[in-house]
C-alpha cells in the first residue's frame, strides 16, 4: 500500500513537473499565437525572418497569409501541421540540426500545391488535370518562386 502510494505521489510530482515546463514553454515561445492566422506568429522564430520580409514584398501579401498557402484549409487538417510543423520546427532549433537556408520539405510543398489549386483551380484547370500534373510533375513554384516570398536574391 505505501509502495503504490509513493509511485501514485510521484508519477503526479512527474507530471506536474512536466505539464508545468510545457506550460512555460509555450508561454515562453508565444504558442498561443501559433494558433492565429497572423503572419507575425511565423517570426517569433528569428529564422524565418527572411521569409516574412519577403511575403511581405510579394504580390500575395495583400490577398494571402501564411496559413492560406502552408496549411490546409480544413480545420483539422490546419491544426494537425501546424502541430507537425511547430514540433518539426522546434526540434530542429532546439538541436540546430535546420538547412540553412530554410528548404520545404515534401508533405509541406504538398500542401503548398493543393492550395495553389484551391485559389486558382479554376483559372489553371486545363493544366491540372494534364496527365504531368496529375504525376506530381508539374510544381507550380518552379515558375511562379516569387509569388509567396518575393523575389529571389
Amino acid at each position: 500500500m505505501l509502495r503504490t502510494n509513493y509511485l501514485l505521489m510521484s508519477l503526479c510530482v512527474l507530471l506536474g513537473v512536466l505539464g508545468a515546463l510545457g506550460g512555460f514553454t509555450f508561454y515562453y515561445a508565444n504558442g498561443a499565437s501559433y494558433l492565429s492566422n497572423d503572419p507575425r506568429a511565423c517570426v517569433n522564430c528569428h529564422i524565418m525572418r527572411e521569409q516574412y520580409d519577403g511575403w511581405q514584398k510579394a504580390s500575395h501579401h495583400a490577398v494571402a497569409t501564411c496559413n492560406d498557402c502552408h496549411v490546409p484549409h480544413d480545420l483539422l487538417g490546419k491544426y494537425l501541421t501546424k502541430m507537425q510543423n511547430g514540433y518539426e520546427h522546434s526540434r530542429a532549433f532546439t538541436f540546430q540540426d535546420f538547412h540553412e537556408p530554410i528548404q520545404i520539405k515534401q508533405h509541406s510543398k504538398q500542401i503548398l500545391l493543393n492550395n495553389c489549386l484551391h485559389c486558382h483551380g479554376e483559372f489553371v484547370s486545363q493544366i491540372a488535370t494534364h496527365e504531368s500534373f496529375q504525376k506530381n510533375e508539374i510544381d507550380c513554384v518552379v515558375c511562379h518562386a516569387g509569388v509567396g516570398h518575393g523575389p529571389r536574391r
